[in-house]
């Protein structure tokens, strides 16, 4: 970050600019933020990460990661904990995969190590958002949900394999002994509450960032400008991309934005990770290749079924 200071702070002096220029309409802007994090977000994920948190302090997964312990460490190099962390992003959505991974690092079941390599295949959207909301609500296609969602977890997948060798440098041994201490009831409920009220305030900025960027996003193509918004945030570029593209391209241009995550998922998950101190660039490389992979996969899945 150090490097690019000076054009971080031209950045934020926009971001500035622009709210001060027009009060109203940002102020519109991030009450619409706050709005879709309370009516979509929250309610979903609050008890999800209140619950993972409960299970990954106090309780006992080893009988839903036991089957796959052997077919885990064999592929991925990575402990068996990882099925469990797999399956439950892949029914929740982001950035649930992130917190459950720093849960059961802090709770000292899992490895610095491990941390990382999970969070190459355990990072994704669910099946509610990319299925029902994008699929049927937004392109108007069940099938073209599920090609986008079965690209997504293909392509997690595939991109565990390419990580499953990589070193990560150890903590210093006090952080280390700080992160395996035991996490009482109400330390959980403190933690869920500054968990999802961090998710909130991300997705109200992201929301004033795009806004910020509209009246240059307004001098592009209109395809252009939707897949840019959608490496913002994802709800909104894929939204404008279903009235932007159509067919094959419409599909492959939002399997490409659901996996990479936009800035605004990528922020929330590190926002998770903060304890595993899980360098920015190799998390945003990760969902870099994962986007690529799971892209490939929708286009040759679409040649099939469409």
């Amino acid at each position: 970050m150090k490097k690019y200071r000076t054009f971080i702070t031209i950045l934020i002096f926009y971001f500035l600019f622009s709210m001060v220029a027009m009060p109203k309409l940002f102020l519109q802007t991030t009450l619409g933020g706050i709005s879709a994090w309370a009516s979509s977000v929250l309610p979903s994920l609050l008890p999800f990460v209140f619950f993972t948190k409960l299970l990954s302090s106090y309780g006992d997964v080893s009988f839903i990661t036991k089957p796959f312990a052997k077919p885990i460490k064999k592929l991925f190099f990575a402990p068996s904990e990882s099925a469990y962390v797999f399956f439950m992003s892949m029914v929740s959505g982001y950035p649930v995969g992130a917190k459950i991974t720093a849960d059961l690092y802090e709770s000292g079941k899992i490895a610095r190590a491990d941390a990382f390599k999970m969070m190459s295949f355990c990072s994704t959207s669910g099946p509610m958002f990319i299925i029902g909301a994008v699929g049927v609500g937004m392109l108007g296609n069940a099938t073209f949900g599920y090609i986008i969602f079965i690209s997504h977890i293909l392509g997690a997948l595939i991109n565990g394999l390419l990580y499953r060798k990589i070193k990560v440098q150890d903590l210093p041994p006090s952080l280390e002994q700080t992160s395996k201490k035991q996490t009482d009831l109400s330390q959980i409920v403190i933690d869920t509450c500054l968990s999802v009220l961090s998710v909130g305030a991300i997705i109200a900025v992201f929301f004033v960032v795009i806004q910020s960027f509209d009246p240059l996003l307004s001098l592009m193509p209109k395809e252009v400008s939707s897949i840019l918004a959608g490496l913002v945030e994802i709800t909104k570029g894929c939204l404008d991309i279903s009235s932007s593209l159509s067919g094959l391209l419409s599909v492959v241009a939002c399997t490409f934005v659901i996996t990479f995550g936009g800035l605004s998922t990528i922020m929330q998950s590190l926002t998770m990770l903060d304890k595993i101190k899980m360098p920015a660039s190799l998390f945003t490389l990760q969902k870099f290749t994962h986007a690529l992979l799971a892209t490939l996969i929708s286009v040759i899945l679409c040649f099939i079924f469409l």
